[in-house]
């Protein structure tokens, strides 16, 4: 298992090399290490710049970074699913997208649930984007 995480990280290593705050980078390294630790199932991989994790070749989950904070995205559906957790965590959101302050704690049990739902909600999606 150990291994497979090591590889599965190895997908965002010169992405997070890129990332010029140590803080930053090793925040976004840790978010994405938990993702490939706790859903090793889902396939990491980087497209559009950004890393992102997939599942039977749809989109489950990606991470993009900015100066102010890390966003998280599981598509409209599902920031619209989780919209009063997110506001409840202390989060801003986008129809697309949740931002995770770099000075706040991370919510490990909504981003979990929130990957949950997409999984099993694209469960039988063909397509990597929702139609």
């Amino acid at each position: 298992m150990l291994v497979e995480r090591k590889e599965n990280m190895e997908a965002f290593a010169e992405y997070l090399a890129k990332i010029d705050n140590p803080q930053h980078r090793e925040r976004t390294e840790e978010i994405l290490t938990w993702v490939a630790t706790k859903f090793p199932i889902l396939v990491p991989k980087i497209a559009w710049n950004q890393p992102m994790f997939t599942d039977h070749g749809t989109f489950i989950v990606g991470f993009s970074i900015s100066k102010q904070h890390l966003a998280m995205s599981t598509e409209q559906v599902g920031i619209a699913r989780f919209s009063e957790e997110i506001i409840q965590a202390g989060y801003e959101h986008t129809k697309q997208l949740m931002r995770i302050k770099w000075d706040k704690p991370i919510d490990y049990a909504l981003l979990e649930r929130m990957i949950d739902f997409n999984i099993a909600d694209k469960a039988d999606c063909a397509t990597f984007w929702r139609k």
